[in-house]
């Protein structure tokens, strides 16, 4: 289990402050966290879903796989993570020497949640030849009990590089009917997962867009429902969908995922369109994290992540494998050091 430790002694924290104790009264909040990421040798790390303003003072923004690759091997002491919980765990297992900053421990993936130890030990004795595949967006509890974990950018190739004929998924129910579909020669069993934000974007809305914009491709997060994935020109990750739009001829684009890509999008290809449905699909976990709570834990060392030594040790095993099966595949991302 992970816990989020408050207590940490401030004078503990705040050694490495040296001469410049005393702030100027005109810096700005992003001037603050500037100075200290170099005070206390920190880094910060931004998911594509994050408010735009944490997006442009993060180090490195990406999806979940771009961001577990790049915690690996930092040379910062402390990693300021803007996302949610999973991310930071996963970030402190894979670094467990280094301290892992939460700027709101509040926010949470409810679909991380939606898998238990006990079904998968059913399923253990239901199938003899089975991998269970975890989705990072998930517990650390839960990916201790599987045997590799994979994101939506790479799921594809570690399943089809999976010795196992039988896969039980978890805990994503649409993200394992797309991979199911591009890997045909592997038995799928289905969790009852899905991600709140992508399973409510609405396919008349996404329909009544099109129509609007009827020479814009539609690009959608495989967290989606069938229906939408169905209408959709390209499915793909969070970065995929963010390549894909670069490389396509199309300038007008009718984006199905959490509305936070738009900054990146609009950064890299100014010249390009891009529209969400009417109900913008908004994770509000993600929307918690300000510059102020970054600023916050930069100051105090609070929130930090921290998780017992038995469920980190069996948790790294299936991150690393992934890593290790998907270490030649590449993901977008943004690295600003």
């Amino acid at each position: 289990m992970s816990t989020m430790r408050n207590d940490r002694s401030r004078q503990d924290f705040r050694k490495s402050r040296g001469k410049s104790g005393k702030r100027g009264v005109h810096m700005t909040v992003k001037e603050e966290i500037e100075q200290l990421k170099r005070e206390k040798n920190a880094v910060i790390l931004a998911h594509y879903y994050v408010p735009d303003e944490v997006q442009e003072i993060a180090d490195y923004i990406g999806d979940s796989y771009y961001l577990s690759k790049m915690a690996v091997g930092l040379e910062q002491q402390t990693i300021v993570f803007c996302g949610v919980s999973f991310m930071g765990e996963s970030a402190k297992i894979l670094n467990p020497d280094k301290t892992v900053l939460m700027p709101e421990p509040c926010a949470d993936c409810a679909m991380a949640h939606m898998a238990d130890a006990e079904t998968i030990r059913r399923m253990r004795e239901r199938y003899d030849d089975l991998s269970v595949v975890c989705y990072i967006n998930s517990t650390a509890d839960l990916k201790r009990h599987s045997d590799v974990c994979v994101t939506s950018a790479n799921a594809v190739d570690i399943v089809r590089a999976l010795p196992s004929r039988n896969i039980f998924f978890i805990p994503d129910r649409n993200l394992a009917r797309f991979v199911a579909e591009q890997v045909p020669e592997k038995n799928f069993i289905f969790n009852e997962g899905y991600c709140p934000v992508h399973e409510q974007i609405s396919l008349a809305e996404a329909e009544k867009a099109k129509a609007e914009h009827p020479e814009a491709e539609v690009l959608t997060h495989p967290e989606c429902p069938d229906a939408l994935c169905r209408m959709s020109d390209y499915v793909g990750s969070t970065s995929g969908i963010i390549k894909y739009a670069g490389m396509s001829s199309a300038e007008e684009f009718i984006v199905c995922t959490e509305n936070g890509v738009r900054c990146e999008l609009e950064k890299r290809y100014p010249q390009k369109r891009f529209y969400f449905t009417q109900t913008e699909p908004v994770c509000r976990d993600m929307k918690l994290i300000t510059l102020e709570k970054v600023l916050h834990v930069l100051k105090t060392g609070e929130n930090e992540m921290n998780i017992g030594s038995k469920v980190r040790g069996e948790a790294k095993r299936p991150l690393e494998r992934m890593l290790e099966l998907a270490g030649t595949k590449q993901t977008a991302g943004t690295g600003r050091e």
